[in-house]
């Protein structure tokens, strides 16, 4: 029954931006105030480098040792923990690298390198609506997000939005519309036609 259904789980990651957006839902259970996120597309290196970063709650030792493995996890509502063992693994299989650090009290940072060209390597996906989304249902949390192909790159730090808008919140519509806008002007300009 086990091995029908992983691979169903391991379906429904058709893209990259889904494991960012799992994986940014663990720093919010973490009770992280501030979840970095930064996508990196280096054309030169053919990479496509991921990094999460939260000053949550962190891990103990034990906890970092078992956290890639996909029959363990610290959430009582489900009994396996697949986001991180599934993105290592796209990681490994494109010939990249993962790594994960993480101090009690201190926070956690996972860092995903893919192979850019690799055919086994997940369209990044529709990464826009996942910060989107994330600053949307989260305002309570600050977001800095980073976007950058070569030497190109924007981003959204929403401490600025927060200084610049007072008391009025991103699900207002105009602001919401706003943010939408930001990422999709700010990608498209900075993609250059690149597709990733």
């Amino acid at each position: 029954m086990l091995l029908t259904f992983l691979p169903s789980i391991s379906d429904m990651m058709t893209e990259l931006s889904l494991n960012v957006l799992d994986i940014a839902n663990n720093s919010i259970s973490a009770n992280a105030s501030l979840i970095e996120i930064s996508i990196k597309v280096d054309n030169n290196a053919d990479t496509l480098s991921i990094t999460i970063y939260d000053n949550g709650c962190g891990m103990t030792k034990e906890q970092l040792n078992k956290v890639t493995d996909p029959f363990y996890t610290t959430r009582t509502t489900r009994g396996v923990g697949l986001g991180i063992p599934f993105f290592r693994q796209e990681a490994i299989d494109t010939g990249g690298s993962f790594n994960i650090a993480s101090e009690l009290g201190e926070g956690t940072t996972i860092d995903a390198v893919f192979g850019l060209s690799h055919i086994d390597r997940m369209p990044l996906g529709d990464i826009n609506s996942t910060i989107f989304t994330l600053v949307i249902m989260n305002p309570h949390i600050d977001f800095l997000y980073t976007y950058e192909v070569d030497d190109d790159k924007f981003q959204l730090d929403t401490r600025e939005f927060k200084s610049i808008l007072g008391d009025i919140p991103f699900d207002n519509p105009d602001v919401s519309t706003f943010i939408k806008s930001y990422l999709a002007k700010n990608k498209w300009e900075v993609d250059n036609h690149c597709q990733v």
